[in-house]
């Protein structure tokens, strides 16, 4: 019992703590508007997916970005054209980020025809080559590897840009994410490897699965730099990410930033999360949320009133509402669609 209870002290202890955190960085009027917009339409694109699959109109797992949201803004911030994004099964909140058409994203919910991967790939597995998304990956921690190698193709083309990589602390344990960090700082391989911590990965908490809870790290035995941010706070977020995208472009090799963040939902829809107490929750809502965060700045600053504020609200609600509806009223993939997209053709002449 005492083990227990310290386990459990410790576990509120890393929830409780915030990252360490660089100064804010400045943040303009237009750009704290614009993080604030895109991190309201990705928490109100995920309530109403939730909304969705409890009516049965979204199938099989369902992964909510709901807390989260500063890191996918904040990091894609500093991406620039033919910069590849990779993430793992909870992607609703990167697409957005990458400017990906919220009714486009919502109709592969609900398995439509005019989905990003016609239907066929569902709320895990996106993809938008058009957007330079490289996919939301069901197999835990495989996304690191594959996001590897797309830093090797930039590498070998030398093309600039750079691979951003997410994965959770879940995925950190993987044994493919050091056989990878060893590949990329080896070949000093333009790769940005983004850890969402979000203390509880599947549903155990950190202190319980890691040895070692500090994930920025992880790389140290690489010699692969990171640093620990405070993922809650989008300008934060988005300064690391700077540092780190350049230290990439430039040829230095990987660099690993550990984004301490927290998901208010379970781990997935069908998760109670009985793993942690609804206090806990509610005091990291009512303490960190990144979206209030930002508001409160705008307000500071003298940027936006509440009226303001609600006309944005009211915007992306209305978006968000088109999507639902285009996504609902969407037709079904053909069945002819199952047998698409399979195999490549062989050329003529090409041995099957």
């Amino acid at each position: 019992m005492a083990r227990e209870q310290a386990g459990a002290a410790g576990r509120r202890k890393a929830n409780g703590a915030a990252a360490a955190k660089p100064p804010e960085a400045g943040g303009g009027k237009d750009e704290l508007l614009k993080h604030y917009r895109d991190m309201l339409l990705i928490r109100r694109f995920e309530e109403r997916a939730g909304q969705l699959y409890g009516m049965g109109l979204i199938g099989g797992f369902c992964h909510l970005y709901i807390g989260q949201e500063a890191i996918a803004v904040g990091v894609q911030a500093v991406k620039q054209p033919g910069d590849q994004v990779i993430t793992g099964y909870r992607e609703h909140g990167h697409m957005l980020a990458c400017g990906m058409d919220p009714k486009e994203v919502m109709a592969e919910l609900t398995g439509r025809a005019s989905g990003s991967s016609k239907g066929k790939g569902g709320s895990m597995h996106m993809f938008s080559t058009e957007a330079d998304f490289y996919g939301g990956h069901g197999i835990v921690g495989a996304q690191v590897s594959l996001g590897t190698g797309l830093a090797f193709t930039n590498r070998y083309r030398d093309n600039g840009k750079v691979a951003f990589t997410y994965f959770g602390d879940g995925a950190a344990n993987q044994g493919q994410v050091y056989e990878s960090f060893n590949m990329a700082e080896l070949w000093s391989l333009p790769v940005v490897y983004v850890i969402e911590n979000n203390q509880y990965a599947m549903g155990t908490a950190i202190d319980r699965s890691s040895s070692e809870t500090h994930l920025y790290k992880r790389g140290a035995s690489f010699r692969i730099p990171g640093e620990q941010v405070d993922g809650m706070d989008v300008l934060a977020v988005k300064a690391a990410a700077g540092k780190a995208a350049e230290h990439a472009r430039s040829g230095k090799g990987p660099y690993i930033l550990e984004m301490k963040t927290y998901r208010y939902r379970g781990h997935s829809m069908s998760d109670p999360a009985k793993y942690r107490t609804r206090e806990e929750v509610d005091e990291v809502r009512k303490t960190r949320d990144p979206i209030d965060h930002v508001e409160e700045r705008l307000e500071k600053e003298g940027w936006a009133d509440e009226a303001s504020l609600k006309s944005i609200d009211a915007e992306v609600k209305r978006i968000v509402a088109d999507a639902a509806e285009f996504a609902r009223t969407s037709p079904e993939p053909d069945p002819s669609e199952l047998y698409t997209d399979v195999y490549t053709t062989a050329a003529a002449g090409a041995p099957a």
